[in-house]
């Protein structure tokens, strides 16, 4: 069960990506309406045999505020130290390039990594996201991660 569902995270991010795409509510969608959708999106899931997981993306800067950049090997250390441990199931990372507007107004561009969680859902996954938020920001001097949560039908 445990390699299944290894194989399930694994290869469920382009199938989870694909339905939520499909299935994402329309911007003209009604407040009375939400609920309708939630049980729209739960049969759409059953009908793919999928399952609801929470995907959570965790947006990391690559710039330190002594203007050093993070290495890929110590991004890649980090990972290994706090996030694996954590979602020993899977998880995936891509590279980009980003910006934001720090407290001083300044538009800051630099390299990122997104890292993407496809999990079942408990305060203690939402928990343990939390603390690897909190030791990014500490091992490397962040003001921030930004987190985005949303639910995806995944299935493979």
């Amino acid at each position: 069960m445990n390699k299944m569902r290894r194989m399930l995270i694994a290869a469920s991010l382009v199938t989870g990506l694909t339905l939520n795409i499909a299935l994402a509510p329309s911007s003209a969608q009604q407040p009375e309406q939400a609920g309708t959708e939630t049980l729209s999106r739960s049969r759409a899931c059953r009908q793919v045999n999928g399952e609801v997981f929470a995907r959570t993306e965790l947006f990391f800067g690559l710039s330190k505020s002594d203007g050093s950049t993070i290495s890929e090997e110590d991004f890649q250390d980090f990972v290994d130290r706090e996030v694996t441990g954590r979602f020993p199931d899977g998880l995936t990372l891509l590279s980009g390039s980003g910006q934001f507007r720090d407290s001083n107004g300044t538009v800051v561009k630099e390299g990122s990594k997104l890292l993407i969680l496809l999990y079942p859902f408990s305060k203690e996954s939402s928990r343990a996201i939390q603390d690897i938020r909190a030791a990014y920001v500490t091992a490397f001097q962040q003001q921030s991660v930004l987190r985005v949560d949303e639910q995806s039908c995944v299935s493979f």
